[in-house]
This record gives C-alpha cells, sequence and structure tokens, in this order.
C-alpha cells in the first residue's frame, strides 16, 4: 500500500493570480525578490505593502493583482522554502536501503536545514510568525506530511514488513518536531541550540530505527 499523499497548498496561500506570460512571471520574482530584503532588513512585521512594490520596481496595483496582502507574500516565500527544503530531503533519502544510511542521511539532512535557519533571516523571520497565522500553521503540517511520506517511504526501504500507515504516523511526526527543534534551537544561545539539535537527532534516529 503506498505512502499516503497529501496537497501540502490545501491552505491556498500562493499567489491570488498564477502569472503565465515570461513578463509577469520576472515582476513577481522581482516582488518576491524584493520582499526577501526587505524581511531580511526589518522582519516581516515592519513591511508595508507599498515599500514592496517601490522596492520591486512595479506598480501597487500590479503587487495586488499576485498578492493580496502581505500574507500572501510571506506564505508564497514559506512554500518555496518549503519546496526547496523537501527536493533537499528527497535526495538525501533517494538512496537510503539500510539502517546505517538512514543514519547518515538524516543526520545530513538536519544539519543541513539547522544551518538554513542559522544563516536564512527571511527563514527564521517567517516560522517565527507561524502559531498567530493559521493559514502558515496549515503550510506548516502539510509539509511535515509530505516530508514524512518522503521518510516513511525511506523507512519501508529498510523494513518491508512493517505497516506503511504506523511507518507514515511515525515519519510525520519526526518530521515535525525536527521543525519545532528548529525554532527553539535558534531561539537560544548558539551552544545550547547545537545541544538540542543534536540531542534531537538521537532521538529520532532510536525512534526511527526501533523495531
Amino acid at each position: 500500500m503506498p505512502v499516503p499523499v497529501v496537497d501540502h497548498r490545501e491552505s491556498g496561500a500562493s499567489v491570488r493570480r498564477t502569472p503565465q506570460q515570461q513578463r509577469s512571471r520576472e515582476r513577481v520574482e522581482r516582488i518576491l525578490s524584493a520582499a526577501k530584503d526587505l524581511i531580511a532588513q526589518g522582519g516581516s512585521d515592519a513591511m508595508k505593502m507599498g515599500e514592496l512594490a517601490e522596492r520591486a520596481g512595479v506598480p501597487i496595483g500590479s503587487l495586488y493583482q499576485y498578492f493580496p496582502d502581505k500574507g500572501s507574500v510571506v506564505r508564497t516565500l514559506a512554500e518555496r522554502y518549503n519546496d526547496e527544503g523537501r527536493t533537499c530531503i528527497r535526495d538525501g533519502l533517494d538512496g537510503v536501503r539500510d539502517a546505517d544510511g538512514l543514519a547518515s542521511a538524516f543526520r545530513e539532512l538536519i544539519d543541513i536545514y539547522y544551518g538554513l535557519f542559522l544563516d536564512e533571516p527571511v527563514m527564521r523571520d517567517i516560522w517565527s510568525g507561524t502559531q498567530a497565522d493559521r493559514a502558515l500553521q496549515d503550510i506548516d503540517i502539510g509539509d511535515s506530511r509530505e516530508n514524512g511520506r518522503i521518510l516513511a517511504e525511506a523507512l519501508a526501504r529498510i523494513r518491508p514488513t512493517g505497516e506503511i500507515g504506523a511507518l507514515f504516523t511515525k515519519a510525520m511526526l519526526v518530521m515535525h518536531l525536527g521543525t519545532a527543534t528548529m525554532r527553539l534551537a535558534i531561539s537560544v544561545d548558539r551552544s545550547e541550540g547545537d545541544a538540542l539539535v543534536e540531542a534531537y537527532i538521537q532521538l529520532a534516529l532510536r525512534d526511527l530505527l526501533s523495531a
């Protein structure tokens, strides 16, 4: 039985109108690039739509054609970060065929993810506001499901006799707790954050690799 597939875009949080023409796609990319710059400088709370239009070099009316409000900009960026992360996870776990391979690949993926949280201020800003934004919560949960599906598929290759539903539930929880661990780790000093991430890795692998 295949691992459950869930559409991580259920919330409808992305752009209002999907650009079809090259010029429109380029305009959306300028808007999102400008948004990242503004968020990195002052945080998403301080970003204004007028300021964003000016930074992107687009008329305010054009901005609203694609993004009805600031939240839709932030959520689109969140979806993009999730898509990039999912590709990394899929590539990292694709070659896993045994327990040692899973342990090595999982640790490497968590190290990469932690590094992104430490180095990318926009990513930190977006996910720090998750609890206050229901649409971001929905995106977060959907992301955990998708990443859990990928991890469950790797677990199924290691334990082909395992019940796929149970593997998926365990994998989804591990991936969701991983994101929560990153948020906690970047909220404390670096040494404590490093220790928290290492503890998470050990706990997760102990559970994932248990019979």
